[in-house]
């Protein structure tokens, strides 16, 4: 009954591992090599937090570029989510993702705007009449607050592992496996927090734990 449980879970990530050995030079200006596309994302994030599609028509208020307050709003009122407004959050959330993953050292491939590549993300699309409570979105960045620290401390411990997986792949071109396992396992949990308190995508309270 709990592998059935942890399996329906609505949100899912995972990583490609690299069985492979890992590209040295990459690795060692990997700081270097991601200023191009963190300026990309940079203007994205800037470009949702100051206009809708219909540049000067109306303000879309937003959480590092995700479509948060005015889904709450309609979700209030109308018990609605445009899909428009989750498929931008869903890209938005992978495009960041496969950038988090390149600079975590876990694959050697550029982060591309729209291709898929090593990382997979499943967030369903919800029934807003059916699926989600009209009112719970006022509280969730309230009751995520146990998970944000949570979150925050796996992030600080999987930093330290980014340097560890650093001179690993510099000596041996190999990402460590169980290191690997626990920075998916760290970028699953926040990344469940965020579509649960930010995203609104479901009403399913993240699990504490790494694995799926």
């Amino acid at each position: 009954m709990e592998q059935n449980n942890r399996a329906a879970y609505p949100v899912s990530l995972l990583v490609d591992y690299p069985d492979r050995q890992l590209n040295r030079l990459t690795t060692l200006f990997r700081p270097f090599m991601l200023a191009p596309i963190l300026v990309i994302l940079g203007l994205l994030i800037g470009s949702a937090d100051s206009r809708g599609p219909d540049a000067g028509e109306y303000t879309f208020y937003t959480v590092a570029g995700l479509v948060s307050l005015p889904t709450l709003l309609m979700l209030l009122f109308r018990r609605k989510y445009p899909r428009w407004w989750f498929d931008w959050n869903v890209s938005l959330l992978n495009f960041a993702a496969r950038i988090i993953v390149y600079f975590k050292l876990m694959t050697d491939q550029y982060p591309s705007t729209d291709e898929e590549q090593s990382v997979h993300i499943r967030i369903p699309y919800p029934d807003a009449g059916r699926d989600l409570n009209r009112w719970l979105p006022l509280v969730k960045w309230l009751l995520a607050l146990p998970h944000l620290v949570a979150a925050a401390a796996l992030q600080a411990a999987a930093l330290a592992g980014v340097v560890w997986a650093w001179f690993a792949i510099m000596f041996t071109g190999r990402y460590p496996r169980r290191l690997f396992e626990f920075e998916v396992g760290a970028c699953r949990w926040t990344f469940r927090v965020i579509v649960y308190a930010f995203v609104l995508a479901t009403d399913r309270y993240p699990p504490f734990r790494l694995s799926e």
